[in-house]
Parts: structure tokens; C-alpha cells; sequence
């Protein structure tokens, strides 16, 4: 989504995706507003946008073709903006969870990269923390949303991030056709680890000391998409469980990213938060943190925005929290101007 200040001639156009049979994406537009329920009449194989969406049986081979052809052109200014740049996507919730949701931002993030957009991509991995804790006999715990993480939990941690999850993720994008490289941060010293404020309670939580992008930079500039799981060691050597958030904000802030995307299972920051429909699309620092104090953003998304806020104010451009539950949510928040979210601006 690009800024509101932006004149692009894709804004006057009404978007939606379509899936073919082998899963590739396509950006189809009407040129004029359209009901959504008047063009499911119209078209009885269009589904609603949180579900798999088919082209309309009218449009032969041919005017499909055109369709295609002509939306990429249209994306192209939103490719111009975005290629060369750097863009941190932290990846988590139903997103993760759901099969068919992972294959769409796979295929979001390979297309992305084939364009020239330089993507790092950064993972959590709790339920699948919590399923492998299960099966060993062990509790979790958490306090304030944080999970407590003794010795024996640090390590299996550890195992399912940087040994599983984080794998597992690498040869889905390779097999889709990108180039993947599996990191955590603890390779290469890409992040120093120290211990949270709440060390006594939390056990090995820890927070960022310091960055050294470096490894990352040669990865990205040669095309690679770095994958890389919330661990990281202190001096010491000592692992430590980085929350995912905070660790996708601060590289974005390293790597002077152009823009930072947090996938939740939100449709975004609500204006009034009992009212799904009251999304708001766009806010600066200013308007987020009257929020805060009006207690508009509340509970969990309070991490989330202020890590937005943090990324903003070390000179990230843009960022956004959108809807991981939308198939290729991170298509419509990039190559379009109706975004999947909301964006925050500095």
C-alpha cells in the first residue's frame, strides 16, 4: 500500500485475485466500482475475498490473456517503487497455521522477490513451540502474553524455531522457485542477545542489545531471501527466545528497510474495536499513539504498534499490520493502493 500522497492510476481501478489450477496468483481490476454482491450475481464462481477466488467463466482464453497482461502493467509502478527496496515481513499466526494460507504467502513472497523486491523474512513459531513441548510432557507457561522459558523450554524452542520451522519454510520458497537461506540470530552475530527487565520471572526472554546487519546485506543484494527465526544469543552464548515482532521491527530498522509488514489475524488497527468495519487504513505516529491514550489500541496489539513506532522513528518508511487470514494479503498490501491493513506512517 503506498502512501495516500501518491498518485498512481492503479488507485482508480477495483482489484481482486484469482487462482489458477496450479496455485499461480493473478490481479484482475474493473474499471468502474462494482458491488461485490451484484458482481457474485453477475459471476457465481466469485467468492468472497477471504476465500479462494476463480476468474469469471465468461472471459475466454484470449480476453483472459489481455486481463492478465494489462494488470501487470498497471502493477507497474508499484513494482518501480518497491524494486531494489528492502521490505521485512514478519510472518505468524493463522497464516502459519493454515496449509492453504502458508502456500499463498510462499507464492507472495516469491513473486515479490522475482520483481526485484528484496524481501526478509522473519518467523516466530508458537503453536508449533506448544505442540512439541506437548508431546515431551512439558507445560507452557506465560506471563503478560510472554512465554515463560526455562532451560528445558529454551531448548526445544530452539530446536522447532531454528531446526524445524525455520527449514521447513526455507524449501517451501525454494520449491517454489526462490532462493532461500535458513538463519537465526544467532548466525553470524546478527543479533546480540541480552536479558529482558523481567528475567527472573520470563527465564531465557530476552530483548535486542545490538544488530550487525551484515550477512543479511550480502544475502539480499544477491537476490537470496533470508529466512530467519526469533533466536538470538547473548555474549556469553547463551540462547535466548527473542519475540518475533520486536525482532522484524529492529532489523527492518538495520537494514534501513523501506517498509516493515506484520502478518496478525487482525484485520488491522480499529478505530472502534468492537466494530470490525471501523478499520482504519491509515495513521501516522501522531494519530497511533492518541489511540493508545484513548485506549482505542489495546491488549496485544499494543506490542505490535508500538514495534511499528519504534521501526518508524529509526527511519523504516512505512509499516503496516495487515490481515494474515486473506489469501495473498501481502500482494494487496504492495501492488496495490487498497492495501490489506493498516499502514502506519512516520
Amino acid at each position: 500500500m503506498l502512501a495516500a500522497k501518491t498518485t498512481l492510476p492503479l488507485k482508480s481501478r477495483h482489484f481482486f485475485f484469482s487462482e489458477n489450477s496450479n496455485g499461480s496468483a493473478f490481479l484482475f481490476h474493473n474499471s468502474v466500482p462494482v458491488n461485490k454482491f451484484d458482481a457474485i450475481k453477475r459471476c457465481p464462481r466469485i467468492k468472497s475475498s477471504a476465500q479462494s477466488i476463480t476468474a469469471p467463466e465468461i472471459l475466454k482464453d484470449s480476453t483472459s490473456a489481455q486481463i492478465r497482461v494489462e494488470i501487470l502493467s498497471e502493477a507497474l509502478p508499484y513494482i518501480q517503487k518497491f524494486r531494489g527496496k528492502t521490505i521485512v515481513v514478519k510472518y505468524g499466526g493463522a497464516a502459519m497455521t493454515s496449509e492453504a494460507l502458508q502456500a499463498s504467502v510462499i507464492a507472495d513472497i516469491v513473486l515479490l522477490s522475482c520483481v526485484g523486491i528484496r524481501i526478509v523474512f522473519v518467523h516466530g513459531g508458537g503453536p508449533e513451540i506448544n505442540q512439541w513441548l506437548g508431546k515431551l510432557g512439558i507445560k507452557p507457561n506465560f506471563l503478560n502474553g510472554l512465554r515463560v522459558t526455562d532451560a528445558s523450554t529454551m531448548e526445544i524452542v530452539s530446536m522447532v524455531l531454528i531446526g524445524k520451522v525455520n527449514k521447513n519454510l526455507v524449501a517451501l520458497i525454494n520449491k517454489a522457485g526462490g532462493t532461500a537461506v535458513g538463519l537465526s540470530g544467532i548466525d553470524g552475530r546478527l543479533l546480540i542477545a541480552r536479558p529482558s527487565p523481567n528475567a527472573s520471572q520470563l527465564g531465557f526472554v530476552g530483548d535486542i542489545a545490538s544488530i550487525d546487519p551484515t550477512s543479511l546485506q550480502s544475502l539480499v543484494e544477491n537476490n537470496h531471501i533470508p529466512v530467519i527465526a526469533s533466536v538470538a544469543a547473548d555474549v556469553t552464548g547463551q540462547p535466548y527466545n527473542i519475540n518475533a515482532d520486536t525482532a522484524a521491527g529492529e532489523l527492518a530498522a538495520a537494514l534501513s528497510a523501506e517498509k516493515l509488514i506484520l502478518l496478525t489475524d487482525v484485520a488491522g488497527i480499529l478505530e472502534n474495536r468492537d466494530d470490525p468495519g471501523s478499520l482504519v487504513k491509515e495513521v501516522d505516529i501522531k494519530g497511533v499513539k492518541k489511540m493508545m491514550e484513548e485506549g482505542k489500541i489495546a491488549g496485544g496489539m499494543i506490542p505490535k504498534v508500538s514495534c511499528c513506532v519504534r521501526s518508524l522513528a529509526q527511519g523504516v518508511r512505512t509499516a503496516s499490520i495487515i490481515d494474515g487470514r486473506l489469501k495473498h494479503s501481502l500482494l494487496l498490501e504492495i501492488l496495490t493502493g487498497e492495501g490489506a491493513g493498516t499502514m502506519i506512517t512516520g
